[in-house]
C-alpha cells in the first residue's frame, strides 16, 4: 500500500526521461546513427524512438492534470481562477510556440539581425517574462522591470521580424503551432475536459474516443468541410494530439483514485496499455504508422507504449522504491519548460559564434554520434538544474 501523502515519483521521472530523450534525439546527427533512433520519413510505415518521445511527453502532460488542479484547489483557488490559469497557460504555450516556429522562415538580410542573435534575444525575452520570480522579495520592483523589459523586447523583435524575399517580404504568421503550441492545444482540450468532468472515468473515456474518431476521420475526406477553420483549430480537428493527452488524463484520474491500491491501479492500466497496442496494430490495416501524418495507428501504438512504460516506472519507483538510478532525470521532470528551452540558447551561441565544439554531430561513426548526443542531453539536464538553483526557472 502507498501512503496517501506520498509524492508519486514516477510522474516526475517519466516526464524527465521523455525530456531527456527529446534533447537526445533532437541533437542526433541523423546520417550517423541507427535508423531506429530517428524519425521515420513521411512515406515510411514504422515507429522509431524519436517518433514516440514527443507523444510520451504529451501523455505525461495529460497524466499530470488531475494532480496539478488538485494542488491548486488545496491552495483555495476558485473555479474561475482555475479556468483563468488554464487559458493563460494555453495561450502562453501557443505564443511561445509560434515565435519559435517563425525562426524557420527568418530572413536575416531583410531583418538586419543575425538569425541566431534574433532567436537568442527571443528566448531571453521569454525567460524575462515567464521566469518564476520570488513572490516575497526585496527585489520585487526589479523583477517587475525585468518583466517589462521582456515584453518590450518581444514586441521589438516581432516588429523588426521579416521573412520571405526582398520582392515578397513577410511578417510573423502561424504556419504551424510548434512543439509548445501543440502541447498547448492538447493541454487545453484535456484540462477543460477534467475541469468539467472531474473524476468521471466513463465520461473521460467517451471524450477520448471522440477525439480518436476525429483522428480517424481526419485521414479521410469527411473533415474537408472544416478546412476553413483548420489553420486555427487544425490540431483539435485532427484529433491526434488531444487523443494522446487525453489518454494520459485517463491514467492520471485512475492513479488519483487508486494510488493507495497499486495492485488495482496496475490491474486497470496494464490491460488498457495492451489494448491500445493491439488496437494500434489493428488500425495499421487501414493507416500506416506515421508521426508526420499523425495517423491513428501511430497514436494508439504510442499511447500503449506510454501507458506500459509508466506502469513499469510506477512499479519500480513507487512500489519497489528503486530510486537510485533515476536521480539524473528528476530535475528535468520538475523543471520541464526550462529544460526544453535552455539548450536552444546554447545552440544559438555556438552557431552564432561558429564554435566547432559539437564536432561529434558531423561524425558518421554511430558510437560517437550517439554517445556525443547522450552526453549533451545529460549536460543539458544539469544545465537546467543549475539555472533553477540560480532562480532562473520558467513557470506558466
Amino acid at each position: 500500500m502507498l501512503a496517501k501523502t506520498n509524492r508519486i515519483t514516477s510522474i516526475d521521472i517519466m516526464r524527465g526521461l521523455t525530456l531527456f530523450l527529446m534533447l537526445f534525439v533532437n541533437d542526433l546527427y541523423v546520417p550517423g546513427v541507427p535508423k531506429w533512433m530517428v524519425h521515420k520519413t513521411i512515406e515510411e510505415d514504422g515507429l522509431g524512438l524519436a517518433d514516440w518521445v514527443f507523444p510520451g511527453f504529451l501523455f505525461m502532460v495529460g497524466l499530470s492534470i488531475p494532480f496539478a488542479i488538485m494542488a491548486r484547489e488545496k491552495l483555495g483557488q476558485s473555479k474561475m481562477q482555475l479556468l483563468k490559469h488554464i487559458l493563460i497557460r494555453t495561450s502562453s504555450l501557443m505564443f511561445i510556440g509560434v515565435f519559435i516556429v517563425n525562426g524557420e522562415g527568418y530572413n536575416a538580410a531583410l531583418t538586419g539581425i543575425n538569425k541566431n542573435l534574433w532567436l537568442f534575444l527571443v528566448y531571453v525575452s521569454i525567460f524575462l517574462i515567464y521566469n518564476n520570480y520570488p513572490k516575497e522579495s526585496a527585489y520585487a520592483s526589479i523583477f517587475k522591470i525585468l518583466k517589462v523589459i521582456g515584453v518590450l523586447g518581444i514586441l521589438v523583435l516581432a516588429i523588426v521580424y521579416r521573412s520571405g524575399t526582398l520582392e515578397n517580404p513577410g511578417w510573423m504568421r502561424i504556419s504551424w503551432w510548434g512543439i509548445l503550441g501543440l502541447i498547448g492545444w492538447g493541454y487545453l482540450v484535456s484540462a477543460l475536459t477534467y475541469f468539467w468532468l472531474r473524476d468521471h472515468i466513463g465520461s473521460i473515456i467517451g471524450v477520448w474516443l471522440v477525439f480518436l474518431l476525429l483522428n480517424i476521420l481526419a485521414q479521410t475526406t469527411y473533415t474537408t468541410i472544416l478546412n476553413p477553420i483548420k489553420p486555427v483549430l487544425g490540431v483539435v480537428i485532427n484529433g491526434n494530439v488531444p487523443s494522446i493527452v487525453l489518454s494520459g488524463l485517463l491514467i492520471g484520474v485512475l492513479l488519483k483514485k487508486y494510488k493507495a491500491d497499486y495492485k488495482r491501479f496496475l490491474s486497470f492500466i496494464i490491460p488498457i496499455g495492451l489494448g491500445a497496442l493491439a488496437f494500434g496494430f489493428i488500425l495499421r490495416n487501414w493507416f500506416i504508422v506515421s508521426k508526420l501524418i499523425g495517423t491513428p495507428s501511430w497514436v494508439m501504438l504510442c499511447n500503449g507504449i506510454s501507458i506500459l512504460v509508466f506502469a513499469l516506472l510506477f512499479y519500480l519507483l513507487d512500489i519497489k522504491k528503486w530510486h537510485r538510478w533515476s536521480g539524473a532525470f528528476l530535475p528535468a521532470g520538475k523543471n520541464s519548460l526550462t529544460t526544453y528551452l535552455a539548450p536552444d540558447m546554447l545552440y544559438f551561441i555556438i552557431w552564432g559564434l561558429n564554435l566547432n565544439i559539437l564536432w561529434y554531430k558531423q561524425s558518421e561513426m554511430p558510437w560517437l554520434a550517439v554517445s556525443g548526443s547522450l552526453l549533451w542531453a545529460f549536460i543539458m539536464i544539469r544545465f537546467a538544474q543549475l539555472l533553477s538553483k540560480a532562480r532562473i526557472r520558467l513557470k506558466l
